[in-house]
């Protein structure tokens, strides 16, 4: 009786990333707190810079609510970024409005043998006390099926824009540098590793009830490098934070990683793989989700467009992935575009909640 009662009270998205499929089909959208919802844009001309929002626990707690309270996800995913990481090692990072992230870039080993891994809690305690906030909050609210998710950058998608200093197309002098120079570059690498871990490990810590790992950059790399620096540094965070976290369950989102994404989805530990908008469902369904849950992958152009393209979209992707092996987490394949209306949010809330198998 006890079981049984235990297994009626856990979330749904928790079920899913275990590996058992429900009735219902678990969602959470990538940046569905942010600038598409107005609630949003008005705290933020209340706030200074962007990360003046990020290490303010009362207001990102407010902002990863924001969405919950509209739509009702199965996630709250922490409202922060992938570049506090080298901020919190004391690499310069500013947001400029409309020209993203800018950071001190990294130029030679040197520069990285000045980052101070022992300041990371003292910069990044405000993020922990924003998961605390949470999931009081969605306690208080009765949010009681939504799980919350912590966040970080793989350690390869930080060192890019670590050493270029910003976004890039094709990073060129990340690549030249792994290639060039492997041992310092994976010097690096282990720094950020180990970075990560401690910050993950704390958002756990704080009430994190599952964990994504986001390698933005992961495609612009060969079937060799990829191995090397995409997933075995993600299996030796992934490693260690089960050791210390056994339960917590790990999504891993290599983005444009192609085909390379099932060597991804057997080899780094992960439990379950975010999926892109360029992957056809039809061939993740038979070389991934037979081995993980997956997550994802409509195209946000489609939930900015809205009506029957939406409709048709997001429908194929359900009954797809609703026939593999493995339960679904639906999803964008990356965030929500900053344009897009919140009724076309309310529209897919609606696709999905709808859905039949």
């Amino acid at each position: 009786m006890e079981e049984n009662c235990e297994k009626e009270n856990t979330k749904t998205l928790l079920e899913c990333l275990k590996g058992r499929r429900g009735n219902a089909v678990p969602f959470w959208l990538m940046r569905q707190a942010g600038r598409y919802l107005p609630e949003y844009r008005k705290l933020r001309s209340s706030t200074g810079g962007f990360l003046d929002l990020v290490y303010d626990p009362k207001k990102a707690a407010e902002v990863t609510m924001q969405p919950i309270r509209r739509f009702g996800m199965n996630g709250a995913i922490l409202f922060s970024d992938i570049l506090v990481i080298p901020h919190a090692l004391g690499q310069p990072v500013t947001f400029e409005a409309g020209e993203g992230p800018k950071l001190s870039p990294i130029l030679i080993a040197e520069d990285f043998k000045k980052l101070n891994v022992e300041r990371i809690d003292r910069t990044l305690e405000p993020i922990y006390e924003t998961v605390s906030n949470v999931v009081h909050g969605l306690k208080a609210e009765g949010f009681d099926d939504t799980a919350m998710i912590g966040f970080a950058g793989s350690p390869w998608t930080v060192a890019c824009y670590m050493i270029e200093g910003g976004g890039s197309k094709v990073f060129e002098a990340t690549k030249y540098w792994a290639y060039r120079h492997p041992e310092s570059f994976s010097e690096l690498i282990n720094i950020i590793s180990g970075a990560t871990l401690h910050y993950l490990s704390r958002q756990i810590e704080a009430g994190a009830e599952a964990i994504q790992i986001f390698d933005s950059w992961s495609g612009i790399l060969n079937s060799e490098n990829f191995a090397r620096w995409v997933i075995e540094p993600t299996k030796s965070i992934v490693d260690a934070l089960k050791k210390r976290h056994p339960d917590i369950p790990v999504i891993g989102f290599a983005r444009e990683a192609g085909v390379k994404l099932e060597d991804y989805a057997l080899g780094s530990g992960v439990d379950a793989i975010g999926i892109d908008y360029s992957m056809p469902p039809e061939w993740v369904r038979d070389h991934i989700q037979i081995h993980k849950p997956v997550q994802g992958n409509l195209d946000p152009v489609a939930l900015l467009a809205g009506g029957d393209t939406l409709k048709k979209s997001a429908t194929h992707i359900l009954e797809v992935f609703s026939t593999g092996k493995n339960p679904f987490i639906f999803n964008l394949g990356h965030g929500v575009i900053k344009d897009t209306a919140p009724e076309c949010v309310e529209e897919l809330c609606e696709i999905i909640r709808e859905f039949k198998a």
